[in-house]
C-alpha cells in the first residue's frame, strides 16, 4: 500500500512541473538571425529594423518573452562585450543586484519602487555581428522565469 502512495506521489510531483516538452527548437534564420532558441510551440516572432540595429522579439505562453538585438560587433571578445553590458545595466536607475554571472551573460534584479523584477543579458558574437539577448520589454518576470528564459537561449 505504501508503494502505491509513493508512486502516486511521484507521478503527481512530475505532473506539477512546468511542461517544457511543449517547447521546440525555433530557427530564426528566416528572420535574418542565424541562431536557434528553444521557444513555446505557439511562439510569435516580430522583427524591426532600426538601420544600425535589428530587433527580434519572440513571445509565447507562460510569460515567454525574449528580445534579441543584432548589430555590428565592436569587438570579437565576448567578455569585453559582457562587461560593457554589465556596466550599462548597473548604471540603470532600477538596478538592484546581479543574481548570477556567466562568461557570456548574467541575470540581474531590478527594484522598481519596491517591486522586484528580473532580467538578463546573454551575448553571442558570430562573425562581425553581435547578438544581445534579454527579456522582452513589456512585462514583469520572476527570477525563476528569467532563469528559464536564459536557459532557452543558451
Amino acid at each position: 500500500m505504501r508503494v502505491i502512495y509513493f508512486l502516486l506521489l511521484v507521478v503527481f510531483a512530475f505532473s506539477c512541473k512546468n511542461d517544457k516538452s511543449k517547447e521546440k527548437n525555433l530557427d530564426l534564420l528566416q528572420y535574418g538571425f542565424p541562431i536557434s532558441i528553444n521557444a513555446p510551440e505557439n511562439a510569435e516572432v516580430k522583427t524591426s529594423d532600426f538601420g544600425i540595429m535589428q530587433d527580434l522579439t519572440v513571445k509565447g505562453d507562460d510569460n515567454y518573452s525574449i528580445q534579441i538585438l543584432k548589430g555590428e560587433a565592436t569587438t570579437n571578445d565576448v567578455a569585453k562585450s559582457k562587461a560593457e553590458q554589465l556596466s550599462l545595466v548597473k548604471s540603470g536607475m532600477y538596478f538592484s543586484k546581479v543574481i548570477e554571472e556567466y562568461e557570456d551573460g548574467f541575470i540581474f534584479e531590478k527594484d522598481i519602487d519596491g517591486k522586484l523584477n528580473y532580467d538578463f543579458r546573454y551575448i553571442k558574437i558570430m562573425g562581425d555581428q553581435e547578438y544581445i539577448f534579454q527579456t522582452g520589454l513589456i512585462g514583469t518576470f520572476t527570477e525563476s522565469e528569467v532563469k528559464d528564459l536564459y536557459a532557452s537561449v543558451k
